[in-house]
Formats: C-alpha cells, sequence, structure tokens
C-alpha cells in the first residue's frame, strides 16, 4: 500500500484526548478529499496555560493507545523537536521538508478560524493552505477570513465534552468511563495524571 499523499493535520494538546477528539478525526479521515488525519500533539500552544498540561509523552501515549488500531488515524510528536512555544507555520514549513511528496492541509474548529488573526502569519497559512472546518457552538460557522485560499465546512457530529471537564472529573475522583477510549480509561485508572 502505497503511503497516503493527503493529510489532515489535526494540531491539539489532547490533554486528555478524548471520544470527541476521535469523532472529528475519524470523521475528516473518511472524506473523499483526506487520505488519512494525523494528530500532532503539540508541546505547548503559546494561546494556552502551560501549567495544566500533562506531560507531552504521556499526552502522545494516549492519543497512540486511542488510534492504534485505526490505520486511517496517526500521531506525530514533530512538535516535540521544534522550537517552544509551538507555532503552526513553522511546522508547516518543517513537514514540506520531511514529507515533499505530501499534500498538508489543516483541520480546526470555527472557534480557532474565529481568533486566527493571533496566530503567527496567519495570513500566510490562509494563502497556502485548504483548512478543514468543524463547527464548534457558540462560534459563529461559515464566515470565511479574506485571504483564504480555500476554506471547506464540515458538518460534524459533536459531542458537548471537553478535555477540561475530563480533567475536572479526574481531580474529584468521578468516572470518565466512555468519555475517552477504553485504553486511554484504563491507562489513567492506573495513573496519577490530573489528580489533585
Amino acid at each position: 500500500m502505497l503511503s497516503p499523499k493527503r493529510v489532515g493535520l489535526f494540531f491539539g494538546s489532547f490533554n486528555p484526548i478524548h471520544t470527541g477528539h476521535l469523532i472529528i478525526a475519524e470523521y475528516m479521515a473518511t472524506q473523499p478529499e483526506l487520505d488519512q488525519v494525523w494528530f500532532v500533539v503539540s508541546p505547548h500552544n503559546p494561546l494556552k496555560n502551560r501549567a495544566t498540561l500533562a506531560n507531552d509523552f504521556d499526552r502522545l501515549h494516549m492519543v497512540t493507545l486511542a488510534i492504534d488500531d485505526n490505520p486511517r488515524l496517526r500521531v506525530s510528536n514533530i512538535e516535540f523537536s521544534l522550537p517552544k512555544p509551538s507555532y503552526t507555520i513553522d511546522t508547516m514549513a518543517y513537514l514540506h521538508e520531511k514529507y515533499p511528496d505530501h499534500t498538508f492541509s489543516l483541520i480546526m474548529g470555527s472557534d480557532n478560524l474565529e481568533s486566527i488573526h493571533k496566530w503567527k502569519n496567519y495570513n500566510v497559512l490562509l494563502e497556502r493552505y485548504t483548512i478543514h472546518i468543524y463547527n464548534r457552538p457558540g462560534s459563529a460557522a461559515g464566515i470565511t477570513p479574506e485571504h483564504a485560499k480555500d476554506v471547506r465546512f464540515h458538518d460534524v457530529p459533536m459531542l458537548d465534552i471537553s478535555s477540561t471537564f475530563i480533567r475536572g472529573r479526574i481531580a474529584e475522583g468521578l468516572s470518565i468511563r466512555y468519555m475517552v477510549p477504553e485504553s486511554v480509561y484504563q491507562f489513567l485508572d492506573g495513573s496519577r495524571l490530573y489528580r489533585q
């Protein structure tokens, strides 16, 4: 089998990965314009508080556990070796060098599209890359920024769940079963991650 050429990049902290992330990734990976979706685990998103992040390799491990049996999904630690904090535009340049035969596009929520003007060199991202958008509650759906090359909106089924909510449940000693894949649940159940 030839290696995938058309890759959708799903950037995130995945702190931890949950069922909602997997629904989005699987939906996107089965779109005709994509061969595969890569979870790009970010060591530090400059727009988020690093203090709440679990160890980089624990988060990477949980994504690996979650998608291990799905050939359409892959995990990438590409940002672990890049300067911190992580900027999407720098990661894209590095990926082009490493995988010159691949075509990369971005996957993001509509809330991220609304705030993309805060990103480093955001205009270059909009001009160069196809961006696949899934609608997030509370954000304006269907609004395409000026200079965008190709923004595609997808009606992805959404779960009203977040990593923040899951971390809170763990800290309170409450069950997160079925909110995360069983393999991730077992890993977290046997660890001290996110516990007070």
